[in-house]
């Protein structure tokens, strides 16, 4: 038992309900979801379920009334499209802790804990997350409300998904008995269950006393730093000296690299949880996904009579029980007698499989891994804090590239040793510096960039600027940059 019987019975509302500090874990690769998610662009920041983009959701559903800004954990490659993305949709993030490597949730959460230690000791963390599905953000607010008064008493709160088929792709939470109903109160847990086999998973639904792992917590920020005290007191003094030497960096924390090298690599669960005796649960009966895997991008979907599931370009012809996906205006995905089939085609790779085989699309990742594949980690657009790029030719001396220049955005003022470089403005203007010269450059007209010229561009106006860009040289990686001036503090 990891709380006496009833002990939930002694919880008290406290009358004025203060903010609740939203933490947002944003990191990962989803491998699961490949070849739409990358380790340089995972699943979070894709809209794979809807029009936006799952950070974009999850940032939504924890702000406005009663939570504070969203402080979100990530690393030093997403924290510009992190930024961005929660511009897009209108929300103003917390602070924005930058961890040096992935070091697993444990280390990420203590950092957040201690972090707001220093200005709201007595503060509840509601930590998740950014890549999962909550179609019902009420529901899920309710959810959350019922937790409270127990987080608020030094519990540590999970929150369980009451599960509607067995799943072998989660860990599961044994409850102390079985509830009357699954709405939002407060349970006794017995114990945690890593992911089962089918057999044992349908043992487990059927008995009624079993919740999916969301991997969702609410405590006070005193409580979990007292939970890593008592059960990983070792973490404790790199994490907190990656925190008192983390550097501010154009409105983020950069962690210290050197004290979180030293940090444990191990997942909250393992840390703390399973082994904390003041922990309850609130189940949740609302719509949910981790989005682990094709399968469940399917399922959410919203299947057809057919069972089938089309996205941007694609046809379905005598399909069943099937997805169908196009991330390519210019490429067309047709489907003729398929069942039970996954179907994803991106610019540069396309996945087939069968849908039992879902969860097995992390194999694919390690295969490509093996051979030197670019596909298995980079994206086809390159994100930068300006915009983006991808490569549309690629030569023995020459490169063609699209770049696309957010409004206000500039790119560092740079030269190459080993390249020069044809710039043709297709939408927007351009605002060019080469050498001493500086120019505006609107649709149609081009530029040239000899070799070892100071150059840079920018984009002066309201909307996106898109321009082409024509490399040749001996040499063409992105490596081949001297910067001397930049917007965003890079080396």
């Amino acid at each position: 038992m990891r709380t006496s019987q009833g002990v939930h019975r002694s919880y008290v509302r406290k009358a004025v309900r203060q903010v609740i500090h939203p933490i947002l874990l944003c990191g990962g690769s989803g491998t699961r979801l490949w070849p739409l998610s990358r380790k340089s662009y995972p699943k979070q920041f894709a809209p794979l379920v809807g029009d936006t983009t799952l950070f974009q959701s999850s940032a939504q559903r924890l702000s406005g009334e009663g939570f504070a800004s969203p402080m979100v954990v990530t690393n030093s490659d997403f924290r510009f499209i992190v930024t961005q993305q929660m511009a897009e949709v209108g929300i103003d993030p917390g602070t924005i802790l930058i961890e040096p490597e992935g070091r697993n949730t444990a280390p990420a959460v203590l950092a957040a804990a201690l972090f707001l230690q220093k200005s709201d000791p007595d503060g509840l963390m509601l930590v998740a997350p950014s890549d999962h599905v909550v179609p019902d953000s009420e529901a899920f607010r309710s959810a959350v409300t019922a937790a409270e008064p127990a987080a608020r008493a030094g519990q540590l709160v999970t929150f369980g998904i009451k599960p509607d088929r067995p799943e072998t792709g989660y860990g599961y939470l044994e409850l102390a008995g079985t509830p009357k109903s699954f709405e939002p109160q407060i349970i006794d847990l017995k114990r945690f269950v890593e992911k089962p086999d089918l057999d044992t998973a349908e043992e487990m639904v059927s008995s009624g006393n079993f919740l999916w792992n969301a991997g969702i917590f609410l405590f006070s920020v005193e409580s979990i730093i007292q939970a890593f005290k008592a059960h990983a007191p070792h973490m404790l003094p790199p994490v907190q000296t990656a925190v008192d030497l983390g550097k501010p960096d154009l409105g983020f924390l950069r962690l210290d690299p050197d004290a979180w090298s030293g940090a444990e690599d191990i997942s909250i669960d393992y840390a703390v949880m399973e082994r904390a005796e003041n922990l309850t649960v609130v189940p949740y009966a609302g719509g949910w996904s981790d989005l682990g895997g094709w399968d469940a991008v399917w399922r959410e979907s919203t299947p057809n009579q057919d069972g089938v599931v089309i996205h941007g370009r694609a046809s379905a012809i005598d399909c069943t029980d099937s997805l169908l996906r196009s991330e390519d205006e210019s490429l067309e995905v047709v489907g003729i007698g398929l069942k039970n089939i996954i179907t994803v085609a991106m610019p540069d790779a396309v996945l087939v499989a069968d849908v039992s085989y879902a969860q097995d699309v992390k194999k694919a990742v390690a295969t490509l891994k093996a051979k030197s594949v670019r596909q298995a980690e980079a994206f086809p657009k390159d994100h930068r804090p300006w915009g983006w790029f991808e490569s549309l030719i690629v030569g023995e001396r020459f490169q063609v590239k699209r770049i696309h220049v957010n409004p206000g955005a500039a790119l560092s003022l740079q030269s190459h040793h080993h390249r020069s470089e044809h710039w043709i403005v297709v939408e927007g203007t351009a605002q060019v510096t080469v050498d001493d010269t500086v120019r505006l450059v609107t649709e149609n007209q081009s530029i040239y960039v000899p070799l070892g010229a100071v150059h840079r561009m920018e984009n002066p106006g309201k909307v996106p600027m898109v321009l082409i860009e024509v490399q040749t040289g001996s040499y063409l990686g992105e490596d081949d940059i001297i910067r001397y001036e930049d917007v965003y503090a890079r080396t």
